[in-house]
């Protein structure tokens, strides 16, 4: 099942955590995020799973900054979330899915007793302008069955700022990648 916007309201300071909090981004069965002011664009050309890529940040001005098509744009919520015995989910808005932008290529899920910011996969079908601060995604969260383990640690487990893929973990590390490690800022 999936909380109505009242009971989202309802589980504020116990099983959700939402900072900062704004009642007026409560919807019927969802509460709305926004972007922060800062993406990250990786810089290679091919994308390799097993190595950390490289990347660059850019600030999205006042005056906006149009997202190309054929560029995955890794953002963050300005929220801060926390959530226990229930799964949190985001959805892209439908205005923006109906503009050809999606906030998440394939990660809508969250675990049980995630902390931390959550990272959007941007990706627009056509050019389009986006705005610091604008409302982008929507959370859901989902009731659970069964006995609940939480997410207590992992990759990006209390994250501080937009992750980047950190899948190469998984397949260990090799003195190249602790070397390129530094060149990468610290989450």
């Amino acid at each position: 099942m999936i909380l109505t916007g009242e009971e989202i309201k309802k589980r504020m300071g116990g099983d959700i955590r939402i900072t900062p909090f704004d009642a007026s981004q409560i919807n019927p069965n969802s509460y709305d995020l926004t972007l922060h002011n800062e993406l990250l664009v990786y810089e290679e050309v091919v994308l390799d799973i097993k190595t950390p890529n490289r990347y660059r940040r850019i600030e999205i001005p006042d005056c906006g900054l149009v997202l190309s098509p054929n560029q995955v744009y890794l953002g963050r919520t300005v929220e801060y979330t926390e959530t226990r015995n229930l799964v949190p989910m985001i959805e892209g808005r439908s205005s923006l899915g109906r503009l050809g932008l999606f906030v998440h290529i394939t990660a809508g899920f969250g675990d049980v007793g995630f902390k931390g910011y959550w990272t959007l996969e941007m990706f627009a079908v056509q050019p389009i302008r986006i705005y610091p601060g604008i409302q982008i995604c929507q959370m859901i969260y989902h009731t659970l069955e069964g006995t609940i383990s939480e997410y207590a640690s992992g990759k990006y487990q209390n994250n501080k700022d937009i992750q980047p893929s950190l899948l190469y973990r998984e397949f260990g590390r090799s003195e190249d990648d602790q070397q390129m490690k530094l060149d990468f800022p610290a989450s």
